[in-house]
């Protein structure tokens, strides 16, 4: 990854664009700004303003990489979480294989800051973006770039698009988690007919196999396990039809944030191929956990042995209306924070330096800038109090904040975070 193109992101000026920081600091660069190390409660900070804790930044950071190495994995976690070259770079330093993506745009940003493998979970038929990957494959050998195939029709706008390519495009069959899921082959047949097809696409290369076991249906353990020997199995059978004849290695993927427990146990018994297998694992949502939906699901709960994910984001707002005893209103509502899958939870209040559990506030709804707070009688909130919320789903939260101060415990603001939604 290139640390020139990372570094460059310091030299953005602060302005308008960025929302939560100190109007007085317009015109700095973002490096100015955190050489100053401003804290987040004292030094002029508006809210509402998203903050990632870089003590719990480092813990979760370090914790996955220790997982995936005890278990043999490789690892390429998601970057549409984030979509935050500092944090792609951090990942990578902690051993990452390569980042994950979802679409075009977000391979385009990756590239960008010098990203070197790129796995791409989806099936990408789109002709002008097939033919950037082509070119971007011409132009850097060193660059590694693999993507889903799902379909028949897939494999032949794909190979049409490539068309005089000079390197072929690495794809992996997806194996469908089951009826109703999102994506992915359905049959044991379909998929055979899929990897034909690669087979007869110039333009084309089967190096593997993936899935996402996050979308098998009433997902249990027993469940989940049986998908991913069905994976491994598929990718087994290919094999042993020599699909993956001259490979210098065998892609197996898989690997949400609430099942890479699974993941590593199965994945632990791939048989012998006729190649190394790359056991490729793909969790993303670790990076800055949450106080909702990850934290009720993550495998760390099943497996505390191992250690346990923070949740690194906390969201402050203000207390802007309290219209009666038993109702408060927020300065933060659906353009800052998540709401897809949880409401925020309010954690705690500061007033004038101190801070306390948020004891009797509950939120109950949120409009399009105020968060609906219910107050019981021991709730002891006045108009000017900062609330401290925890989110739930970081892929809905990074998206909201184009730069997001990385805070210290005590409140230092030692860098900024830029995103690329």
């Amino acid at each position: 990854m290139s640390s020139d193109a990372v570094a460059r992101l310091a030299d953005e000026r602060v302005d308008h664009r960025f929302k939560g920081l100190p109007p007085d600091a317009d015109g700095l660069t973002v490096g100015e700004l955190a050489r100053r190390r401003r804290n987040l409660f004292t030094d002029g900070f508006a809210t509402p303003v998203l903050a990632l804790s870089a003590e719990r930044l480092e813990h979760n950071l370090a914790l996955m990489e220790t997982y995936a190495a005890r278990h043999g994995l490789a690892f390429a976690p998601h970057g549409k979480t984030t979509m935050a070259p500092q944090l792609f770079r951090r990942q990578l330093e902690r051993g990452a294989w390569g980042i994950t993506l979802a679409v075009p745009h977000q391979v385009r940003v990756a590239r960008a800051f010098g990203v070197r493998r790129v796995f791409l979970a989806n099936e990408l038929v789109d002709a002008p973006a097939l033919r950037w990957i082509a070119a971007e494959l011409a132009a850097d050998p060193d660059f590694r770039f693999v993507c889903y195939v799902d379909s028949v029709r897939g494999v032949e706008l794909m190979d049409a698009a490539l068309t005089g390519t000079a390197r072929p495009v690495d794809v992996v069959v997806e194996l469908a988690a089951g009826e109703g899921a999102r994506t992915g082959v359905r049959t044991e047949a379909e998929c055979v007919a899929v990897a034909d097809a690669v087979a007869a696409a110039p333009a084309l290369r089967l190096v593997g196999v993936a899935g996402y076991e996050g979308e098998v249906p009433r997902a249990t353990p027993e469940r989940v396990r049986a998908w991913l020997r069905q994976l491994v199995g598929l990718a087994a059978g290919f094999d042993a039809a020599g699909r993956f004849a001259g490979l210098d290695e065998i892609v197996v993927s898989a690997g949400g944030s609430a099942w890479f427990d699974a993941v590593a146990d199965v994945f632990a018994s791939v048989p012998a191929l006729s190649a190394p297998v790359l056991r490729l694992l793909r969790s993303g949502a670790y990076v800055s956990h949450d106080d909702g939906h990850y934290r009720r699901l993550t495998p760390f709960n099943r497996v505390p042995e191992e250690g346990a994910l923070e949740p690194a984001f906390r969201l402050w707002a203000q207390v802007v209306s309290r219209p009666s005893p038993e109702q408060a209103f927020l300065n933060a509502g659906k353009r800052d924070a998540a709401y897809d899958l949880d409401l925020p939870v309010a954690q705690v209040v500061r007033r004038d330096g101190t801070e306390r559990p948020a004891a009797g506030v509950e939120v109950t709804a949120l409009s399009d800038q105020h968060t609906w707070l219910r107050t019981g009688p021991e709730a002891d909130l006045e108009v000017g109090d900062w609330v401290g919320l925890g989110l739930s789903h970081p892929c809905t939260s990074f998206d909201k904040w184009p730069l997001i101060p990385l805070a210290e415990a005590d409140g230092t603001v030692v860098d900024y975070i830029r995103t690329f939604f």
